[in-house]
């Protein structure tokens, strides 16, 4: 190349003029077998030896004797610092140096390992450089394939770790200590051959030791009275006999409750099947041997080639995933030792290049493979999952991804196809979520005992005082002083009653609501007074409000319950005594809490804090939960804060509780805002009391329940109304008629067979809007979705004077109306 370019021009003359350090410096760079470049002169003319020429590309043919910096016009800006600094002196070496070029040479990220080194001529100074270069693009790129491989095979480790964690429970237990009752669950009682009901009905501890290796026993006694000495949790593995006669390994997982005064009394667990346990771990430690094996496999084939090319097929045939290639007609043009020995395992028989890919699967799935090779043809990359296979034997599931083949020219000239079989991972998944829907299952039934537990334990105790109280009002000789504290014991233990079962309605979002808009801060001024009261002149209430409105769309009563139930909560924290700081901020961001996004929307923030104990980690979780209490016997029902939390949901916000032991809570209330425009008018003003009887107005009652039924009838006759008693919806439209039946109201419960109260007041409010309708109901799913229904609704349980006032006011209302109308 040297001898056939034509020199007479150039700055450097003809080589015959060339002085001697050039003709040296040359002649080192020819006959060295390493990748060298000379540049020489204040120009820096280029020369290069023949293991230089594949770094080129297409610049080969023009490059010997140019300037560098138009051989390597697009990467110059990177090179001249490296050269200033070489012409000084500082000579530096440079590994894996990443270097952007243009396109004309194949890729455009490229990265280079060299180094450069000054030429002195005879005199001393800087004749040129000495350049040892070599592209490491390949090894690169090699390290890269290396690390995604080690990734997908700690991805499988990882899951078959986290199978391990979960293990498989194959039985729970109860004992309770004191009564040393040994109960256990059906599973349980089927691993070890026991009768299912004698498991149910309590099991001896010697009954259950006696399944235990003889090698075992000593340990475990020691261990479960080490447990019940100290409580808190239990994990134990020993040897047990199953129902095969096998002995099996298994631990045992539990913890042992202690009560106030440190006695045991309850001791519940669970036990895991070991065995399957050492499989996953030997499938683990299979998988971290292959990693080993890959890492070293791989290191010497990156070590041994240095050649791009033979670099990544040695890497795609290593794989052990499937890898095809594929052109535009479907013809196989390459694939890897996986892709041959799957072809082998369903086909039975060797495959070639040029056969169709689609042929090598059953006849039912070629269509599937057809298309996602078209897919991949017409330019997109993508990934499916979907099974392949004999389907005389179980298919395999595979992850598959297609990415274009193209040429230098960017064209499509076929793809890859790249699978991974995912079956064993989705195994282990489908394994993981069975176990998780029991342990699910698990806390759900255990949330429901505490619930009924503490629903039955206070309706008893209320339940208690309206007997004894009806006890004594049955004595003919009682005196009227004391009858007059009875009926004021049994009124006051039902609104007790009523207040409980709207806090678990409140708990559950099923109360019916009756939202309102109104302004935040003025509200929370005004219930200052109220807040200063519940907690005592020895807490002091501080109140913090912006100047700028803030309204929210919410119920204003339970909103002031809610506030209430905080404030309580905080004092008792206190113990009646320190600050209580209430705080409102507008337009606050709703943050993630207890799992849930958070959301970008203006809220409003109402906090409360106080200067208290704090509440112990342990018990966060569940401070919202009914009938949860850390106060002692007595002092609360546990339903303060699920009423918070279920107001505050059911009005679409939430609640959160931010504390540390010794330095205080801050629970913060959050309700969407609403625009000022949108404000209610101020409530208007409570019926007056007593309430007045009827005058003989017709009234249709409607009522499935027997005995309410003829109670309501018997309180609407004293009341002074003419009662007519309908057993459902389909009656009462039946009595009506269309025209009305000569009813001046109808009184209807909500929940009923067949056709519920509020479908019946929807459709007499179309059949006959003139006719008022009164609904009656103490639990309703409509009513608390459909807060804005339209019609009066009477809180079951409701006195004789509710009923009273609500049935004079919808009644002078029609009948006023109707006056109106005839006028």
């Amino acid at each position: 190349m040297i001898r056939e370019r034509d020199w007479a021009d150039h700055p450097l003359g003809p080589p015959e003029a060339w002085t001697a350090e050039l003709r040296t410096a040359l002649s080192l760079v020819l006959n060295s077998p390493e990748s060298m470049i000379l540049a020489w002169g204040p120009d820096l003319h280029f020369f290069f030896n023949d293991t230089y020429f594949p770094l080129l590309g297409p610049r080969l043919a023009w490059a010997m004797g140019e300037r560098f910096d138009r051989v390597w016009a697009d990467g110059w800006e990177q090179a001249r610092p490296i050269i200033a600094e070489a012409f000084a002196g500082h000579s530096t070496r440079f590994v894996d140096l990443p270097w952007k070029l243009d396109t004309d040479r194949g890729q455009a990220e490229t990265w280079w390992s060299f180094s450069y080194s000054r030429v002195l001529d005879a005199r001393g100074a800087v004749a040129g450089l000495f350049i040892f270069t070599n592209e490491t693009t390949a090894r690169v790129l090699g390290d890269r394939a290396l690390r995604a491989s080690e990734a997908s095979v700690r991805e499988h480790a990882d899951r078959v770790q986290l199978a391990l964690t979960a293990g498989a429970i194959i039985g729970t237990w109860l004992w309770d200590l004191p009564t040393d009752r040994f109960t256990v669950d059906e599973a349980f009682a089927r691993a070890f051959g026991l009768d299912p009901a004698l498991g149910r009905d309590g099991l001896s501890l010697a009954q259950v030791v006696e399944t235990v290796h003889p090698d075992d026993r000593a340990g475990l006694s020691a261990a479960i009275d080490e447990v019940i000495g100290r409580g808190g949790r239990f994990a134990h593995q020993y040897r047990v006999r199953r129902h095969d006669g096998h002995y099996y390994w298994l631990e045992a997982n539990g913890h042992v409750e202690h009560g106030l005064d440190g006695t045991p009394l309850r001791f519940p667990g669970v036990l895991i099947d070991m065995e399957e346990r050492r499989a996953l771990l030997e499938e683990r430690d299979r998988a971290l041997t292959d990693l080993r094996r890959l890492n070293e496999t791989l290191e010497q084939q990156v070590q041994a080639r240095t050649d791009e090319l033979r670099l990544y097929r040695d890497i795609v045939q290593s794989d052990p995933s499937p890898i095809l290639a594929f052109d535009t007609e479907h013809r196989l043009i390459g694939f890897n030792r996986a892709q041959r020995d799957e072809f082998l395992r369903v086909m039975g028989h060797d495959h070639r290049v040029g056969d169709v890919p689609h042929a090598h699967v059953p006849p039912d799935q070629a269509p599937l493979m057809r298309a996602l090779m078209d897919r991949a043809l017409a330019g997109e990359t993508f990934s499916v999952i979907a099974e392949f296979g004999d389907a005389a034997r179980a298919k395999p599931t595979w992850d598959m991804t297609y990415t274009p083949l193209r040429d230098e020219g960017s064209r499509i000239v076929g793809a890859f196809h790249h699978a991974r079989d995912i079956s064993a991972r989705l195994r282990t998944e489908q394994e993981l979520d069975a176990l998780q829907e029991q342990l699910r299952q698990s806390q759900k039934m255990e949330a429901v005992g505490q619930l009924t537990g503490g629903v039955a334990h206070d309706f008893n105790n209320l339940l208690t005082i309206i007997r004894s109280s009806v006890d004594f009002l049955r004595r003919p000789d009682l005196p009227e002083a004391r009858r007059t504290r009875y009926l004021d014991a049994v009124t006051d233990t039902v609104e007790r009653a009523a207040k409980l079962t709207g806090q678990l309605l409140a708990f559950a979002r099923r109360q019916a609501l009756k939202p309102e808009v109104f302004e935040v801060g003025a509200r929370l001024r005004g219930i200052g007074d109220m807040v200063d009261t519940v907690t005592g002149a020895r807490v002091r209430v501080l109140i913090a409000v912006p100047d700028r409105p803030c309204f929210v769309r919410a119920d204003p009563s339970q909103f002031d319950t809610a506030l209430v139930n905080m404030a309580v909560n905080a004092r008792d924290a206190m113990d009646g005594e320190g600050r209580l700081t209430l705080r409102l901020d507008c337009a606050a961001t709703l943050p993630a809490i207890r799992g849930h996004a958070p959301s970008p929307s203006p809220f409003a923030a109402i906090s409360v804090s106080d200067t208290g104990s704090g509440i112990a980690p342990e018990h966060l979780a569940h401070i919202f939960e009914p009938f949860f209490t850390t106060k002692a016997v007595g002092k609360g029902t546990g339903l303060g804060l699920s009423q918070v939390f279920g107001f505050a949901k059911q009005s679409g916000g939430d609640v959160d509780v931010r504390s540390a032991r010794g330095a205080g809570s801050t629970f913060t209330l959050y309700l969407p805002e609403e625009r000022a425009e949108t404000a209610a008018a101020p409530d208007r003003c409570p019926d007056p009391l007593p309430a007045p009887s009827g005058h003989g107005q017709r009234v249709l009652l409607v009522e499935d329940n027997i005995e309410v039924g003829r109670f309501c009838t018997q309180i609407l006759d004293d009341l002074g109304y003419a009662t007519v008693w309908a057993a459902n919806a389909e009656e009462a439209l039946e009595r009506l008629g269309p025209d009305g039946g000569g009813f001046d109201v109808v009184f209807s419960d909500v929940v009923m067979p067949g056709m519920g109260g509020f479908a019946l007041a929807e459709t007499l409010r179309e059949r006959l809007p003139a006719l008022p309708v009164v609904l009656a109901s103490g639990y309703s799913h409509v009513l608390a979705r459909e807060a804005d229904h339209g019609f009066e609704l009477l809180h079951k349980p409701y006195s004789a004077e509710q009923l009273a006032r609500v049935l004079q006011r919808v009644t002078g209302q029609a009948a006023a109306l109707r006056e109106g109308t005839a006028s």
